[in-house]
């Protein structure tokens, strides 16, 4: 534990996983943030140990990245863009990167190739989420800069300014982190802490034709999109041209459940969803 201003901190990482992650070449300053400690704690520990210390700034160029990725528009790019929307991290002030933090290991890995870097993965033993770090103070830039994403973004990113032909693999990329479906109920939803992001994704769905609703909650918001035809040809319009490596595989596998072709599906059961929606509006507001 660490001692901060009459407060004590609970490290989040033992002493061998903080010098592992050291010697894999993260700084200090990304390892404490990781562990839930500061810089100067990581710094003291690894004397304590007698860790042999790098250069300063050497960390830095350990592994290769396309570090001017977000500069440039592409399918993969507006994926990866919503992925990091849903989970990612901009680092606060002191420290220049960004982090994804994700389950499932081989998207993460498949995101690692596409912007060219071998940086490895971290994996939270406690939880077992995965967590791929990016130090690069271009692309913490460009990520805030260009595209409007700031440290503690959860309840204050506004919707991005994505060119129309790459609609479709930026709203797949925030669906594969922050999305839900259940194909047999004939239900996908999407979930958000920010009210202005997720009313302009209602607004982004319902201009391709889809028809959606939205429920707002204490601290989260939902769009839904919902019936048996809608959420197939949803699913079409999501998936197309999609990469083959990068989309979460259970949640396309889930989508693949239907038998019928599209001339042969109705949206028979949304007015019904529609009204269990609004009973349960009533009921909370109600409790509320």
């Amino acid at each position: 534990m660490e001692k901060n201003n009459n407060r004590i901190r609970k490290r989040k990482l033992s002493t061998e996983e903080i010098i592992n992650l050291y010697n894999k070449g993260d700084s200090t300053t990304e390892i404490g943030k990781l562990a839930n400690v500061s810089a100067r704690y990581v710094n003291q520990l690894l004397k304590e140990n007698n860790v042999e210390r790098r250069s300063r700034g050497s960390w830095k160029r350990k592994y290769q990245l396309n570090e001017h990725y977000f500069k440039t528009w592409s399918n993969n790019m507006a994926y990866i863009l919503g992925f990091f929307i849903a989970d990612g991290t901009v680092a606060a002030h002191g420290s220049q990167s960004i982090s994804i933090s994700q389950k499932e290991k081989y998207i993460l890995e498949n995101i690692k190739k596409e912007i060219g870097t071998k940086q490895p993965l971290y994996q939270n033993k406690k939880t077992g989420v995965y967590i791929l770090n990016l130090n690069s103070k271009i692309m913490k830039e460009d990520i805030m800069n260009i595209h409007g994403i700031m440290p503690n973004k959860s309840a204050t990113v506004e919707f991005p300014k994505v060119p129309e032909k790459y609609m479709s693999h930026f709203i797949r990329g925030y669906f594969d982190g922050d999305g839900f479906v259940k194909y047999k109920k004939y239900f996908v939803s999407f979930v958000g802490g920010s009210e202005l992001f997720m009313i302009s994704l209602k607004k982004e769905i319902e201009q391709r034709g889809f028809e959606t609703n939205f429920t707002k909650h204490d601290t989260y918001f939902r769009v839904y999109v919902s019936g048996r035809k809608t959420i197939k040809l949803f699913s079409d319009w999501m998936y197309k041209d999609k990469d083959e490596g990068l989309y979460l595989k259970r949640k396309f596998n889930e989508f693949q459940l239907e038998t019928l072709p599209d001339d042969k599906l109705k949206d028979r059961g949304i007015k019904t969803h529609k009204n269990a929606l609004r009973e349960r509006q009533i009921k909370n507001n109600n409790i509320r």
